[in-house]
């Protein structure tokens, strides 16, 4: 983040730390805000992708932000930790099996109060995928085919971390090679574990707003059909079991919560 984004970043939080801006509220037009801002279009909607992404505003239809009427993700958590608790002691490990895509060891472990024993662990690949908006509150989506499964169904562009790449790059790479869009940017939203109780796969999830078209994707064994769908048809789209895959799933999730509910395109 740059000087000039950071100062529009760190004024639209006083404004709502302040009570200038209350739960509810709607923030002015952007053209406005670029104005009284001293801000470009670009870079403005960058700072409010960001508050959005934290859960700070709310997009509603298009381009228009309002304050929450519930706090951020993060804050108003009544529930604390417990504190550490006893853990698992780990004597060892073996590898059964390991090549490029998967490895299975076993790993010799011994919970509390528990005789030890061999436990199986899977440990695949560092993968990052990302959700791309509109501001049609559409999603950058690919309908392709999966063989484990034997079925169609809508996907996220995501892929695997490469060696010497941070995750970050790799969203960004996999967005422009299997759909032919390049995202205006992208912002961290979580990462989190598939199966934590026998795989080990971190998957990180990014979403970003606004997208150049660049031309067809380069990734031929990726790629699908490329498709805008609108946000509102995701319900029905997991109603119908035609969402693949937990990233996805995860990420979707998040954007509707962010989204709020009862809104309308």
């Amino acid at each position: 983040m740059g000087p000039k984004t950071a100062r529009v970043d760190k004024t639209l939080r006083e404004w709502i730390a302040s009570g200038e801006l209350s739960p509810g509220d709607k923030l002015p037009s952007e053209r406005t805000l670029v104005e009284q801002l001293d801000i470009g279009r670009t870079a403005l909607r960058q700072v409010l992708a960001r508050l959005v992404t934290e859960g700070v505003l709310e997009v509603r239809g298009r381009s228009s932000y309002t304050v929450p009427a519930t706090p951020p993700a993060g804050e108003g958590v009544s529930v604390s930790s417990p504190g550490a608790l006893e853990q698992w002691q780990i004597h060892g490990e073996r590898t059964v099996y390991d090549n490029r895509w998967v490895k299975l060891d076993l790993v010799d472990v011994e919970p509390p109060g528990v005789k030890r024993f061999e436990h199986h662990v899977v440990r695949l690949q560092h993968v990052s995928i990302a959700a791309v908006l509109d501001d049609q509150d559409r999603v950058l989506m690919l309908w392709r085919y999966r063989f484990v499964p034997d079925k169609w169904g809508w996907e996220l562009p995501g892929g695997i971390v490469d060696a010497g790449e941070d995750a970050l790059s790799t969203a960004l790479r996999e967005v422009e090679e299997e759909t032919g869009w390049r995202p205006n940017a992208l912002e961290h939203v979580v990462t989190y574990q598939p199966m934590v109780g026998m795989v080990d796969s971190p998957h990180e999830i990014f979403v970003g707003h606004g997208a150049q078209r660049i031309g067809d994707p380069t990734d031929i064994e990726e790629a699908g059909h490329v498709e805008w769908v609108p946000l509102a048809d995701i319900p029905g789209l997991m109603a119908r079991d035609e969402l693949m895959g937990s990233g996805t799933l995860v990420a979707l999730l998040h954007l509707l919560a962010a989204r709020g509910p009862g809104t309308s395109n």
